[in-house]
């Protein structure tokens, strides 16, 4: 479960229904600042609004807590190296350093090049040597995640 993901999702969900953060706290008897503090990562709903949003929202608590963002620029953890690197910051910033080694421990020499390109000061080696084995399910999983940032960010007109 990522928060940032999460967060970035309720954001898209409330803005694709033309609410504000103010329409949405009104509508889930809530205040505007616990809707900005899901939006910005800080905390996620409870299990009680969980539900209330997914009502409102028509989606199910699954679909928020991991949410599977349609492809709009990537489908595979490979394709990243198409984007530009500006973009790719912006997406994979949102992840610790340890998820980015995670994901790039599946991933071609290629793409190892590029993360590390784009993250001078993560020493990528280090990381890889602390973690020890990744169970190939994890990689994929840290994978899915980012490829579902660039696209929610894409959707949102970020990227």
């Amino acid at each position: 479960m990522n928060v940032n993901l999460i967060a970035g999702y309720l954001q898209f969900l409330r803005k694709s229904h033309n609410y504000t953060q103010e329409d949405l706290a009104k509508k889930l008897n809530i205040s505007r600042q616990a809707v900005s503090k899901w939006e910005t990562g800080t905390t996620i709903p409870d299990l009680e609004v969980l539900l209330k949003i997914s009502k409102l929202y028509n989606v199910t608590i699954n679909d928020i807590l991991e949410p599977n963002i349609q492809p709009q620029r990537v489908t595979d953890f490979e394709q990243i190296s198409a984007l530009p690197e500006k973009d790719l910051r912006e997406a994979f910033k949102q992840f610790d350093a340890d998820s980015l080694v995670t994901a790039c421990m599946g991933a071609s020499p290629e793409t190892n090049s590029l993360c590390e390109r784009l993250f001078p000061d993560i020493d990528f080696k280090s990381i890889r040597d602390r973690i020890g084995r990744v169970r190939i399910e994890t990689v994929e999983e840290v994978q899915s995640q980012m490829v579902s940032m660039i696209n929610l960010q894409s959707i949102q007109g970020k990227i």
